[in-house]
């Protein structure tokens, strides 16, 4: 679907049955602004180690969710890490949490949602989930279903979707 352009409420009036939508609360910050891919989870609380191991790998055009429990206290993405994940392939990343470096990332051309700001980094500890079930917004987001973000909201879906004709 890297081709089309995601327009979420064509995919909800296609799509009414299949998709869930996510209750309004992210904000558009990537230099791409509508964005899909199959989804990989990252379950944090304010320790991006796992965001950092996995944006280093082939994305293949799917979109990272990362559960950072709603914390605003500090940033589970920066501009590198942004940066490393246009660069191997990411359609985007999904936070429920913060980014900071915002005016680098508006130039990268990744999709990139979250819930706000903060200029302050992450303590690196090592700990957090790699693909596991992850429940925020009312939808559970599960590893290989497909999520769609554009400005309208972002759109959850068990297999993936085309656009309409």
């Amino acid at each position: 679907m890297s081709e089309e352009k995601i327009i979420t409420p064509d995919l909800c009036d296609e799509y009414p049955d299949l998709v869930e939508v996510v209750e309004p609360m992210f904000h558009n910050f990537g230099a791409v602004d509508a964005f899909g891919g199959e989804i990989v989870t990252v379950k944090c609380f304010e320790d991006n180690s796992v965001v950092k191991e996995q944006v280093g790998l082939p994305g293949e055009g799917r979109v990272m969710v990362v559960d950072g429990g709603g914390s605003k206290r500090n940033a589970l993405l920066g501009d590198m890490l942004a940066e490393k994940a246009a660069a191997n392939g990411w359609s985007g990343l999904i936070i429920y949490g913060c980014i900071r470096d915002v005016d680098v990332i508006r130039q990268t051309q990744l999709g990139v949602q979250a819930l706000g700001t903060n200029p302050r980094k992450t303590e690196k500890r090592g700990l957090g989930d790699l693909n596991v079930e992850v429940k925020f917004g009312g939808v559970v987001f599960k590893p290989g279903h497909y999520v769609y973000a554009d400005n309208n909201g972002v759109i959850v879906s068990p297999e993936p979707l085309s656009m309409p004709a």
